[in-house]
């Protein structure tokens, strides 16, 4: 009943804030000169947001529908805030209980916000008194702040805290009047008693008014300062409220003298209708003359308004320290997403040397994640570095990014850097050594063809297949040169031919090593009475198996390239930091079936030239093939473990030692014994001394 009475009342409030008066359905009659306490709260919520606080703590007033309440709540945690603690007063409750001051004193939210109204506000204060080391920011959500009562109480407290009051306006000679006023000009006026006794303290029960006269009735109250520099926001609310209301009434009472009505006050006065007034009010905008302010209602009854953000600070006074407020910015609630603050205007706590923080957990800075704590707050966390191969570049990041896979993190995982490429390349010791290596053996290869040359009509020369021999080494100078297809920035055009070239010169020199033990054995048998192979004797034979030999390498080789090719390829797992570029051999298989069959050819040159080697002492060149295949199949078993077991550019040098150690090895066993004849026995190089004596 009650409140059916109430929307039935015409009605323009210049204080109620209450969101629930917006319900025109259920107050069509009710108007108010301020805005909903709604726009508080998202101003708050920018508030927050501004100054990065995402841990707050709330003391609110209990109200019946509970709607602001949870609005609040759902506003801040919808933005990623977090509320650590809740209370709520009572109506009745004019103190925080006991077990609420624990949870409060507890806490460790440093930005409370305060929304009650201003009646409770030194009572909900009170008990923090007796606890000078809880410093807090204080945001009092109220909005219109008498600070009169807490001057005593609660300076020290509120002293940098802030508060959103609407915006006031000047009203034209009312300040000076307002100032000027004293008991000597208006001793008719019972309220300006009560305001000196309060201010002045010029009066006692016992007192009368001429005794306040005379004490201090001529005092003034721009001698007070915070009366002096107040901004009379709720005497400009009050000022709006009467003005709507006077432009509704003209607007009224011109209606009615328009269509020849009556004039006469007491006819128009029974003739006026709150429903019509209800109407006409939707429709009044007009500007202040004083403030230049544009007033009008909207549709829920109410006018479009600014808040101003207001920093409360301690003001030495002659009464002690008191509370004053400064503008230190503004909110809109046409464009309430926007919060203009002016930071270094705000005068905090002389506890706080900088503009505090009121966090769950401190920031995570870039190099790190936030990981959720097991507790129901999504702003309180750990900071966990990023996982290898990982970064954060932000602060309070939710994951780590992964980097891209030629990409690796920094020392401080804060950005992906491109990782070093590593092959074995010119520049480095390892490969100048290899490449040294190669040209030396190379050049040995070339004196010893210079060597055989010049004695090619020489018994040591001809005295086994001598096309076998160059061919032999040629194939093994190629062997040594093709060393250089490994070292160097891996291409396309190197990976294709490094691996067939290694093949098919190493496959000519195992055949014709084959074809020189070969050539031994039917040499041997060709000598018996009766043989029957005489005719296998020469050149022939050597020739076509080691041409048979090598085009089955080349066949294999040919299926290789064909079917699967090498090609460059980035490793960017085995290492971190750093990414192998190394030659792709396309199929694992077709390599090793090289391989293989390298393997196969030596161990048949190896086998065949084992079982000749006690041939006579003139074909004893089988003896040293024996020992050179020997050396030969030890390199190439001992490669394969070796290979599989390294990587990056160490697999590639592990291959070309391989290479240079099994043609050094047959280079050695098989030719440098000639030419230390050639060269330092030549007494040895005849025909009668070959066919007569072993080689020594």
């Amino acid at each position: 009943m009650k409140e059916r009475t109430l929307t039935l009342i015409f009605q323009i409030s210049y204080g109620a804030t209450d969101a629930i008066f917006t319900d025109r359905s259920r107050f069509p009659y009710f108007y108010r000169v301020v805005p909903n306490e709604g726009y508080i709260y998202r101003a708050l919520i920018q508030l927050l947001k501004h100054f990065g606080w995402t841990w707050v703590g709330i003391i609110i007033e209990y109200n019946e529908s509970n709607y602001l309440n949870r609005e609040l709540i759902d506003l801040i945690t919808s933005d990623g805030m977090c509320v650590e603690f809740v209370h709520e007063l009572d109506w009745n409750e004019w103190r925080i209980t006991a077990s609420r001051q624990y949870k409060i004193l507890k806490s460790t939210a440093r930005v409370i916000i305060i929304s009650v109204s201003i009646e409770k506000l030194a009572e909900a204060f009170a008990f923090i008194q007796g606890h000078s080391k809880l410093r807090r920011i204080w945001i009092l959500s109220v909005t219109s702040l008498y600070i009169d009562p807490l001057y005593y109480y609660l300076t020290d407290i509120l002293n940098g805290s802030l508060t959103f009051l609407v915006s006031a306006g000047e009203i034209e000679g009312f300040r000076d009047f307002y100032l000027r006023a004293n008991p000597d000009q208006y001793s008719e006026d019972p309220f300006i008693y009560k305001v000196w006794e309060n201010v002045f303290y010029c009066i006692t029960p016992q007192s009368s008014k001429d005794t306040l006269l005379d004490a201090c009735g001529n005092k003034s109250l721009a001698s007070v300062r915070h009366i002096k520099d107040s901004d009379l926001r709720v005497s400009y609310r009050v000022y709006k409220a009467v003005y709507l209301l006077a432009h509704a009434l003209h607007l009224l009472l011109s209606e009615k003298t328009s269509h020849g009505a009556p004039t006469k006050k007491d006819q128009l006065e029974s003739k006026l209708n709150p429903w019509k007034l209800n109407h006409l009010l939707r429709n009044i905008h007009f500007t202040s003359s004083s403030s230049q302010e544009e007033i009008y209602i909207n549709e829920e009854g109410e006018t479009q308004g600014q808040y101003d953000l207001t920093n409360l600070f301690m003001l030495p006074d002659q009464r002690g320290n008191l509370l004053s407020m400064i503008k230190v910015g503004s909110f809109n609630t046409l464009t309430p997403d926007q919060l203009i603050v002016n930071d270094s205007a705000i005068l905090w706590h002389p506890d706080f040397t900088e503009i505090p923080q009121s966090v769950c957990s401190d920031s995570c800075s870039p190099g790190y994640w936030k990981s959720s704590r097991e507790v129901p707050f999504s702003c309180c966390y750990d900071c966990v570095p990023c996982a290898e191969g990982h970064i954060s570049n932000t602060t309070d990041m939710e994951t780590c990014i992964q980097c891209p896979e030629d990409q690796w993190p920094n020392d401080n995982r804060t950005v992906c850097i491109q990782k070093i490429i590593e092959f074995l390349s010119y520049e480095d010791p390892l490969g100048q050594s290899l490449a040294a290596v190669s040209v030396f053996f190379s050049l040995i290869v070339t004196s010893v063809v210079l060597i055989f040359i010049n004695h090619h009509k020489t018994p040591v020369v001809k005295a086994n297949n001598q096309t076998m021999s160059y061919t032999l080494l040629l194939s093994l100078t190629l062997s040594f040169l093709c060393c250089f297809l490994f070292i160097g920035r891996p291409q396309k055009v190197t990976c294709l031919l490094r691996q067939v070239t290694f093949g098919i010169n190493f496959t000519l020199s195992v055949s014709c090593v084959l074809a020189k033990t070969v050539t031994v054995v039917i040499a041997f048998n060709a000598t018996k009475p009766g043989s029957k192979i005489k005719k296998w004797v020469g050149t022939r034979v050597s020739i076509w198996l080691v041409l048979l030999c090598s085009l089955v390498q080349v066949g294999i080789c040919l299926v290789w390239l064909i079917s699967s090719p090498p090609f460059p390829d980035y490793d960017t797992h085995t290492y971190t930091g750093k990414m192998i570029l190394q030659c792709n051999e396309g199929s694992v298989t077709a390599f090793y079936t090289v391989i293989g069959y390298m393997g196969f050819l030596s161990a048949l040159s190896f086998i065949v030239a084992f079982l000749v080697r006690k041939l006579p002492d003139s074909f004893n060149e089988a003896q040293l093939i024996t020992f050179s295949m020997l050396v030969f199949c030890s390199v190439w078993v001992s490669f394969i473990p070796a290979y599989l077991s390294t990587k990056g550019k160490y697999t590639v040098a592990v291959e070309i030692f391989a290479i240079l150690t099994s043609s050094a090895g047959l280079l050695g066993c098989i030719f440098i014994p000639k030419c230390h004849i050639i060269l330092f026995h030549p007494e040895q190089n005849t025909r009668s001394y070959i066919t007569g004596k072993p080689l020594q």
